[in-house]
């Protein structure tokens, strides 16, 4: 080849090169937002990382994305592009592992002083939290409760007075298996589950097509579906992460 038809082909690459899309950045995610500038924030807002983010005195706002979840507090304009960058891929695999129940005793319990415990996983079922929940795989579901201490009855049923499945837990344990056969879940079903200590809480499930890979498109098909108690799980364990 000459050189001339050398250079032509070098030019002709680069204009083909050129002419690709750019696959656009991915958006930050708000997770939660308070004080004057809440409205102008709302959760599920979608920031990108160059965008200016102008705050008031008063304000918080949190966003989850690829350079972790940050808080912004008071007056100020934020850039997330800023930010350091964390890796947060272990905690997200964890949050969000698809498993079998595992026996939780004694240890999965905090010191009472670090604060209320949280489920481990995303997709376990809290007894204790009503509205939306997200699940990922309908034929294996489990209920958590906060404690290991002591046996707890739990009634299933469309509402609180009829009971089509039972779930137990045994003492030491905080999962438990739920009834699928005799309970089972699709999505918008909805079911109340009274027992144990609290009174009854009512969940209407959610069904994910497909877990996104990334925290920030959880965190959007979360908001979608109004799973919001999952929402800030997801955004606690990848905070406590960095």
């Amino acid at each position: 080849m000459s050189h001339s038809n050398k250079w032509l082909a070098r030019a002709f690459a680069g204009l083909v090169v050129a002419a690709l899309p750019v696959a656009p950045a991915a958006a930050d995610v708000v997770v939660a937002a308070s004080g004057p500038s809440a409205k102008t924030y709302p959760v599920g807002r979608k920031i990108g990382a160059t965008d200016k983010i102008v705050l008031q005195a008063g304000d918080t706002v949190t966003v989850l994305g690829a350079n972790g979840t940050r808080v912004l507090r008071g007056s100020g304009t934020y850039v997330l592009a800023n930010a350091a960058i964390n890796d947060r891929s272990n905690a997200y695999a964890l949050i969000t592992r698809q498993r079998s129940a595992q026996r939780m005793r004694t240890g999965a319990v905090r010191d009472v002083n670090a604060g209320p415990v949280t489920r481990p996983n995303l997709w376990y079922v809290d007894v204790r939290q009503a509205g939306p929940m997200c699940i990922a795989d309908t034929s294996e579901v489990r209920l958590w409760r906060p404690v290991t201490a002591g046996e707890q009855l739990y009634a299933i049923g469309m509402d609180s007075k009829t009971a089509s499945s039972k779930a137990n837990f045994n003492d030491g344990d905080m999962i438990t298996v739920w009834d699928l056969s005799q309970a089972p879940i699709t999505d918008g079903s909805t079911y109340v589950i009274a027992g144990g200590d609290g009174k009854p809480s009512e969940i209407t499930f959610r069904v994910l097509d497909a877990v996104p890979e990334d925290a920030e498109g959880l965190a959007a098909a979360l908001i979608e579906k109004g799973c919001m108690a999952q929402l800030d799980v997801l955004s606690s364990a990848l905070a406590q992460a960095e």
